[in-house]
């Protein structure tokens, strides 16, 4: 391991680290100022200041003494001072003494070099509860396609152009 994927793998452990041990400045200070935080839930952090409010009334709060039980599944540099770390992990409470495995998640965590080291610039939060995916002529999506058929021929459903909200 090269000293720049060393430097990574000590950042994600001290996310871990400031977590279990309730340090919210500590782990707002391992993000870049205009970080993005996307939760498990969907729920956006948009900067370091509002992810360390939101995570110092967690760790006072619903997760109080909780633990961040993580593992780095694989490092890749884009380039020289970006890189991408998935990990997988979870919140580990006080009560509990290992994960359920319907609260394991996989964060995509987008790194970047900055002046005073590694920080995290993005994280990507979500629940491993990966759905199979069935054959194009499997029982559902024969029975999808047959439902867009129908919505298509009698003019329901969803037009061809989607606008957002």
């Amino acid at each position: 391991m090269d000293t720049q994927e060393t430097q990574i793998c000590e950042l994600f452990a001290e996310y871990c680290r400031t977590w279990t041990e309730a340090d919210s400045a500590g782990f707002g200070r391992l993000f870049t100022k205009d970080a993005d935080y996307v939760s498990y839930d969907g729920s956006w952090a948009a900067g370091a200041a509002q992810l360390q409010d939101n995570h110092d009334k967690l760790f006072r709060g619903v997760i109080a003494g909780s633990a961040m039980v993580g593992e780095i599944e694989s490092l890749r540099f884009i380039t020289d001072s970006v890189a991408v770390l998935v990990a997988n992990g979870s919140v580990l409470m006080p009560w509990r003494s290992k994960l359920p495995k319907r609260r394991l998640s996989r964060q995509i965590i987008v790194c970047v070099r900055t002046p005073e080291g590694w920080r995290i610039a993005a994280i990507q939060n979500g629940r491993q509860r990966p759905v199979t995916i069935p054959e194009p002529d499997s029982m559902p999506s024969t029975m999808s396609q047959a439902m867009t058929r129908l919505a298509q021929r009698f003019g329901i459903g969803r037009a061809r152009e989607v606008t957002l909200p």
